[in-house]
């Protein structure tokens, strides 16, 4: 099998974990084409699709992938593969007398660095929680060390904890990055902060009012028209270009207002919510409110299927008396408009949560470009977006789509589920 034009003239890049693909985002934008994305989630797996039509998507765990499978499913046969990415996720505790990557709770990173050493890409990134670096869990990480080492690669020393927010991201969102490099390859560098923030406003602002279309209730996706002033919103939607962005073109309608169905509060906590100062707390929620010329809090994932499916608290909206939208959320973010999430608010917000943001990932794979001494271009290829149908999977849909169990991730049950940020502060009303 010959390897895709696709993946001819740009450098190739492959996506470990990749969820709903915000790494993949980022190196794509930093002028990579993503062969492939290995995920375990049908319905991760189901978005990766629909908003990266070219990229081979392995709905499969690392554990039970392997180099050699990667590269046929991709098309890549012999082609030197010049950069892996993914944040596997781990433990990172040390037990007295044993190796971290020994622990059971590991083994996601050690097939991580597996992986690395059978597909031998020029340049491997490595991306984590920051506590990963605190107390004993830095033991994990001079292990993790030693291995890539032994898989062939020196890692960039001292390893750096970088925040969204320096790169551009209106977030503040710090992630622990390893960047490796081949024996045979120059050494990257870290990315320095970018010279302009952005603000929660200048992501957000823009945006029409979710609450004022009725569609938005039952619906995640509503057309209509509105006008955009900061460049970060126009960029965002398409509408001026992105001097640092080398991703492909989407083709996208920039007045159709997706991942926007709306949630619905009580009168009781809508008025909490407008009693609440910008960038405080709400006391009863715990919710915290955005300041419009502040950073977003992390957004954070909540609890998967196996843990109960738990909604992770949402930032209220810095002047309407609501919690924000997925779409607002992908915004500060820093995902485009036309990237589109499940349609439902528990998967949109975990998509968005357990990702990493593209303008981060972007800033870290151009180091990787600089590297390789590739100075990137604009492909002027349109792609078409997925099959709409994608979105709205349910997990027996997802994982037959798949060809996978459907039991390869724990389900939740209806009674388990905490669809709505604001039913906790209902409860303690009842």
């Amino acid at each position: 099998m010959s390897t895709p034009k696709l993946f001819r003239d740009r450098p190739i890049g492959i996506d470990l974990f990749a969820g709903a693909g915000g790494l993949s985002l980022g190196f794509e934008q930093a002028g990579f084409d993503i062969a492939a994305a290995v995920e375990i989630d049908p319905i991760h797996c189901a978005a990766h699709k629909f908003n990266f039509p070219n990229s081979k998507v392995i709905c499969a765990s690392v554990v039970d992938t392997t180099g050699d499978e990667i590269r046929r499913q991709a098309g890549l046969d012999d082609a030197d593969i010049d950069v892996v990415f993914g944040g596997a996720p781990c433990q990172g505790f040390s037990l007295i007398g044993k190796r971290a990557l020994d622990d059971q709770r590991n083994q996601l990173v050690f097939h991580y660095v597996r992986l690395v050493a059978e597909l031998q890409p020029k340049y491997c990134v490595f991306e984590n929680v920051k506590g990963l670096t605190l107390g004993k869990h830095a033991q994990f990480l001079d292990e993790l060390i030693v291995a890539l080492g032994a898989a062939g690669y020196n890692v960039l020393l001292p390893y750096r904890v970088l925040n969204a927010s320096d790169f551009g991201v209106p977030q503040d969102r710090r992630r622990l990055f390893l960047m490796c490099a081949r024996t045979d390859q120059a050494m990257p560098t870290y990315p320095a902060p970018a010279r302009q923030t952005t603000r929660v406003w200048d992501a957000i602002g823009d945006l029409p009012d979710a609450d004022k279309f009725f569609e938005l209730a039952t619906l995640d996706s509503v057309r209509t028209q509105w006008t955009s002033e900061s460049t970060y919103a126009r960029r965002m939607r398409g509408q001026v270009p992105d001097p640092l962005n080398f991703g492909y073109y989407r083709s996208f309608d920039p007045n159709l207002l997706t991942s926007s169905l709306r949630t619905e509060h009580s009168v009781l906590s809508r008025q909490r919510f407008l009693d609440t100062a910008s960038g405080d707390t709400e006391p009863i929620s715990r919710f915290k409110k955005l300041h419009p010329q502040g950073f977003c809090n992390t957004l954070r994932a909540g609890t998967d299927s196996a843990r109960g499916a738990f909604t992770s608290p949402r930032p209220i909206h810095p002047f309407l008396p609501r919690v924000i939208t997925v779409r607002e959320a992908a915004r500060l973010h820093s995902y485009p408009d036309w990237f589109r999430f499940h349609t439902t608010k528990w998967h949109g917000f975990r998509q968005i949560g357990n990702s990493v943001p593209p303008m981060l990932g972007r800033a870290v794979a151009s180091q990787i470009m600089l590297a390789l001494g590739i100075c990137p271009e604009r492909p002027k290829r349109v792609l078409p977006m997925g099959d709409e149908r994608l979105l709205t999977f349910q997990m027996w849909h997802a994982s037959q789509h798949f060809g996978v169990s459907r039991n390869v991730i724990a389900q939740r049950t209806r009674k388990q589920v905490i669809d709505e940020s604001t039913k906790a502060i209902e409860e303690a009303y009842a």
